[in-house]
């Protein structure tokens, strides 16, 4: 093991304990798996006959659930519908170990439920039940309260939006004035309606497809990701912009310097049976990759923890990758535990 191998476990024992904070949309993730064999006579689609159904949390619920894997103690706050899918969350998040005292239940809303039907570890379609206007006055002032009150416990503060209506311009705003005011480190999964509001933030993260909208231009090579980098960091006036790039990894972006850095995803290949296993075969190049379902969560999770625990940018971000080279190998919404990490981390060369 390398020098700067050992490092990143050194980093990786110091994630467990952080109290961060989880505030976005909290959505369930439900999945029916079958197999399908035929296609239909009524139209040219696959048959898929039922086999069995799971659920697991989604949205910012798997960035908290993806936290609280790696040892986190994780605090969230968002809303839920008075429903089923709403209490279901509040399940898996008690039988994960965080507390539910962040979420609030507006009976105006329903709760955000993607169902996912899988046959053969293939997605045939995705389902979505949802409701994207946002918070009432009275509800947001109350989550906004909730947030600041906690900002004093946390090491770290995560800000997921899907654009669920939950975090609006307002909260984010009073959010990131609050949390530079006490020196909270503030990770932000950007959505493209709200350009302005994330101002100040440690770090935005978020995929080329998003980046390349900030811009308005496609991002198809390392010059313009590096363009791209560059003038979101000013737009957003925050320490590091992270530009998640699937296959061809991550690349990071910081106000320290005028170049960023490239972390180029694991060229080890993966198979979901053996993922977090060591003596993987190095000599293969290129990534199985099964699901991508998540995997951003994944690398905002690792670098909030990374950035809590006061690991350097450029740390945080390969151990981010490295966690999402995992979970790309396991099939649905999925996390990542330390012992998964670490063995990552050993095939690193």
């Amino acid at each position: 093991m390398t020098n700067n191998n050992r490092k990143l476990v050194r980093i990786v024992t110091a994630l467990r304990g952080r109290r961060i904070g989880v505030a976005g949309d909290f959505m369930l993730d439900r999945y029916v798996w079958g197999a399908a064999t035929r296609l239909s006579p009524e139209s040219p689609v696959p048959v898929v006959d039922f086999m069995n159904d799971s659920q697991v949390l989604g949205g910012a619920g798997n960035v908290a659930a993806n936290l609280a894997a790696l040892g986190a103690t994780v605090l969230p706050f968002g809303v839920i519908g008075e429903d089923e899918p709403g209490r279901a969350i509040r399940e898996c998040l008690a039988a994960a170990g965080m507390t539910t005292k962040g979420l609030l239940v507006d009976g105006s809303r329903i709760t955000t439920v993607k169902t996912r039907i899988v046959a053969r570890q293939q997605q045939i379609v995705r389902v979505d039940h949802e409701r994207r206007a946002p918070l009432s006055h009275a509800l947001e002032e109350s989550l906004i309260r909730r947030i600041k009150a906690a900002l004093g416990q946390l090491d770290a503060l995560v800000i997921s939006d899907y654009d669920k209506g939950v975090v609006t311009d307002p909260l984010a705003d009073r959010v990131l004035t609050e949390c530079h005011r006490r020196s909270v480190p503030v990770l932000v999964k950007p959505k493209t309606s709200r350009l302005f509001a994330y101002r100040g933030a440690t770090a935005i993260v978020c995929n080329a497809k998003e980046a390349g909208f900030f811009v308005t231009r496609q991002l198809d090579d390392d010059e313009s990701v590096g363009q791209a980098g560059r003038a979101l960091l000013a737009h957003f006036g925050c320490s590091a912009v992270v530009i998640t790039r699937g296959a061809e990894g991550l690349s990071v972006f910081e106000d320290t310097g005028p170049r960023g850095f490239h972390v180029p995803a694991t060229s080890r290949e993966v198979s979901y049976a053996r993922v977090g296993q060591a003596g993987v075969d190095h000599a293969s190049h290129g990534r199985q990759v099964f699901d991508v379902t998540g995997a951003g969560d994944t690398v905002l999770s690792v670098l909030a923890l990374a950035v809590a625990a006061r690991a350097p940018m450029r740390d945080a971000a390969v151990l981010a990758n490295a966690a999402a080279g995992v979970v790309v190998g396991k099939l649905g919404t999925s996390t990542i535990t330390p012992a998964e990490l670490l063995a990552a981390i050993g095939d690193l060369r």
